[in-house]
């Protein structure tokens, strides 16, 4: 194995000033209506987490609270062709690595008849399934974010896509590598040892510059959609290894592998009946596996003679690797209700209980949100993580339950 260690994997200020002066510029031309024809979006966000228990970990605050700005700016051209703009921002009262900038969005898109192509950094998610996405490999995950992982950096690319009536090709390249974020040492919802930035190992000797390339077709057939992929390059889920860091602290590292994955998604609806499939085979520096999430949603609709619908789901949850993969559903039933009453406010909630079939961890998430007039909205989040497992990679977390709640203007 060629090792590259980095030394430098937080933004260095410089870099956190450039893109932080970026963002303000375009933002005020923007509101000040200088971008004529350009079209101005986005939300200001309060947030306020609250731990229903003390935290384990000598530093960590009980609670913590936040603002987030994201503002998005669009404007399509006469051609057709148009450039997207999706900022970012968090300040975080309790854990300093919470508190940061990214650019989600900044890209050209270039459409002729027969061919597009997106320049610049760019966010694609491919996926069906609620609970777990294997197949979503193109942008890195902003852990530090939201522990679901759902919320992603944005990627360097160059994308290229042929639409045809045989279906649809995408072809990415990726010039440059960014690694995941995680919680600080006073941050919550982290392991015991926690994960520091600085001590990154790549298999690559390129490391960072290692040029990443996939390849995806994808097709609807009547009532399936499908898509297959290829993936090569570095890895976007770490390994992570317990070491120490310059200062003699036990912390833990990561190491970053060279893979090759192939990814399959397919989504087929009957009726009320939605059935969902991912799958994956990843190759890389330690024993090739694969792993797969699927399973099925039936939604009733009009209920009680309302003009709500509610959405039942079961998922399952499979890696070949068992107990000795790093992600913690690896053999997990996982059960849902989606509830809509397709009201003026856009009112949403989701419930969710995921149960790890060889012992008794399990984790309970309810999500809701409501529009509060024509510019706030309201989310509320909750997590409990119940019975934990000593020997389940989330045993850490066994005290972080947590409710968030978050009141954002948006414009």
């Amino acid at each position: 194995m060629t090792r590259h260690l980095s030394s430098k994997a937080l933004i260095p200020k410089s870099q956190l000033a450039r893109r932080g002066g970026l963002f303000v510029i375009v933002l005020s031309l923007a509101i000040a209506g200088r971008l004529t024809g350009w079209e101005l979006s986005g939300y200001i966000a309060g947030e306020g987490r609250l731990f229903m228990q003390d935290p384990l970990y000598d530093g960590q605050d009980r609670h913590n609270a936040s603002m987030a700005v994201q503002p998005q700016i669009y404007h399509r051209f006469s051609d057709s062709s148009s450039l997207t703009f999706t900022g970012f921002a968090r300040a975080d009262s309790a854990d300093p690595h919470r508190t940061h900038l990214d650019l989600r969005e900044l890209n050209y898109l270039y459409r002729q008849d027969e061919f597009e192509m997106r320049l610049g950094i760019c966010k694609v998610f491919w996926g069906v399934t609620e609970f777990v996405h294997l197949v979503d490999i193109v942008n890195q995950t902003d852990l530090v974010e939201d522990i679901d992982g759902e919320e992603k950096l944005g990627q360097p690319m160059i994308q290229f896509t042929l639409p045809a009536r045989w279906g649809r090709v995408d072809l990415i390249w990726m010039p440059y590598f960014r690694q995941r974020t995680f919680p600080g040492r006073s941050g919550r919802l982290r392991p015991a040892l926690y994960v520091d930035p600085d001590v990154v190992i790549y298999e690559s000797p390129e490391g960072r510059n290692r040029w990443d390339f996939v390849a995806r077709y994808s097709r609807s057939l009547g009532s399936c959609d499908i898509g297959l992929y290829v993936f090569n390059g570095t890895d976007r889920q770490p390994l992570l290894f317990p070491t120490t860091n310059r200062n003699g602290q036990a912390v833990l590292g990561s190491f970053y592998q060279e893979i090759t994955q192939l990814g399959l998604d397919a989504q087929y609806s009957s009726g009320n009946w939605l059935w969902k499939i991912e799958a994956i085979y990843k190759d890389g520096y330690f024993e090739g596996h694969s792993a797969a999430t699927g399973g099925l949603e039936y939604t009733c609709v009009n209920l009680a003679g309302t003009r709500a619908d509610l959405g039942l789901i079961v998922e399952y949850a499979y890696d070949e690797l068992g107990d000795r993969t790093q992600t913690p559903y690896n053999h997990d039933l996982m059960f849902g209700l989606r509830f809509s009453p397709n009201d003026a406010a856009s009112t949403y909630l989701l419930a969710g209980l995921i149960q790890d079939v060889k012992d008794t961890s399990r984790i309970l998430i309810v999500e809701a949100s409501r529009r509060l007039g024509s510019h706030w909205r309201m989310s509320l989040e909750l997590w409990a993580f119940l019975d934990t497992d000593p020997g389940d990679s989330l045993y850490g977390l066994r005290n972080d339950d947590f409710a968030r709640l978050e009141i954002a203007y948006c414009f």
